[in-house]
């Protein structure tokens, strides 16, 4: 069994996605954010930085128990585990780490900086500019990506398409000027988010 800690955020939406989409059988601990649960010693003991999603799999490498943090890793960690969701050939995994990290850096990171700005009860708007052009170049790249290919890594879905997914859909929800005009990207969206295991992963409510 896996424990998942985590939050309704783009980053705790990646692991529950890669768990309902592979089938695992996992107990979600909703970590409360608002409260500040990941700021307490008990959250702290288990992921000194204070960050989601962690996840505890009690039959790790060797039938032994395995703690595994970051979002993107955890993902990478799941698609061993179950051999799903990776490319089958060795030789793709160079330009595959590319575009994963370029997700789990490049583009979420700007997100997440520019929604800290948006909700900042002291916006900055110079920086919030930069920011939202930055996050808008980046998307537009993988909507260019996309015009050539029906997932973000060819034509098969892996692990990153989950990871992209959670960003653009919070972005959606939150920044959608940031999103419009992008038809492949769109169109991708759509795909991805009619999927059975993707629509029980953003959902915290389906445990």
């Amino acid at each position: 069994m896996i424990e998942l800690y985590a939050a309704a955020t783009s980053n705790g939406m990646r692991a529950k996605i890669m768990l309902d989409e592979c089938g695992l059988p996992y107990q979600l601990r909703l970590v409360d954010l608002a409260k500040g649960e990941h700021t307490g010693p008990d959250y702290l003991a288990l992921n000194p930085m204070g960050l989601i999603p962690v996840i505890i799999d009690s039959d790790g490498p060797g039938g032994k128990p395995l703690k595994v943090a970051q979002s993107a890793a955890i993902l990478l960690y799941l698609g061993k585990k179950t051999g799903k969701y990776l490319p089958a050939n060795e030789a793709a995994f160079g330009p595959f780490y590319d575009a994963l990290m370029n997700v789990a850096t490049d583009v979420s990171m700007t997100f997440s900086a520019l929604l800290a700005l948006v909700r900042s009860p002291e916006p900055h708007e110079p920086s919030q500019k930069i920011l939202e052009r930055r996050l808008r170049h980046y998307l537009s790249v993988w909507d260019e990506r996309l015009s050539q290919q029906r997932c973000c890594f060819g034509d098969e879905v892996t692990i990153i398409d989950f990871a992209l997914y959670t960003v653009f859909l919070r972005c959606n929800q939150l920044m959608p000027q940031l999103c419009e005009g992008l038809q492949h990207l769109n169109r991708w969206g759509k795909e991805i988010g009619a999927r059975p295991g993707v629509i029980k992963g953003v959902n915290f409510d389906a445990r």
